[in-house]
């Protein structure tokens, strides 16, 4: 597992502490687990000359920040009204049982962390989850399993090769 140069990353943001959030945003998606570790947040409150409790408390109050390491792939279902009047619950099942795991849980690979959000910010295509930066929409249950197994095989087949 690489390590996050929090330093070069904090250097690109020019130390500018008004900037917080993108930062952390920065050195999460710089980890393999997508988290904020805690040797990172160290480093962090160090370098920018603030409080570990200032970085805890923005890491914490945002749900795309984590604090706990996740999965390769982010999937993310959206819970607002939009989309659980157009069938989330149905969407969130199949999920679970293609993953094996429930909201909040990484798979046994770590390969996918699944995430329940309240807004993805695409009611006009309800039901709807993100996947790492891809939105998918108007979604059936039989579509979800069918992009989880997809990435699952690019992902086998990126380790045969």
């Amino acid at each position: 597992m690489k390590n996050v140069d929090v330093q070069d990353i904090i250097n690109r943001f020019d130390n500018d502490k008004a900037l917080l959030l993108p930062f952390l945003l920065a050195v999460q998606d710089a980890h393999p687990q997508k988290y904020l570790s805690e040797k990172a947040v160290n480093e962090i409150a160090q370098t920018m000359k603030i409080s570990r409790s200032r970085v805890y408390s923005t890491a914490s109050f945002y749900s795309e920040i984590s604090l706990k390491p996740r999965g390769i792939h982010l999937v993310r279902v959206c819970a607002n009204s939009p989309c659980e009047n157009a069938g989330k619950a149905l969407l969130l099942t199949a999920i679970e049982q293609e993953l094996g795991i429930t909201v909040g849980q990484t798979t046994l690979d770590g390969l996918f962390t699944l995430e329940s959000v309240s807004c993805l910010g695409a009611c006009y295509m309800s039901p709807a989850m993100k996947i790492d930066d891809e939105i998918y929409g108007y979604l059936t249950p039989g579509e979800v399993v069918s992009i989880i197994q997809k990435l699952r095989k690019e992902y086998r087949n990126e380790q045969i090769a």
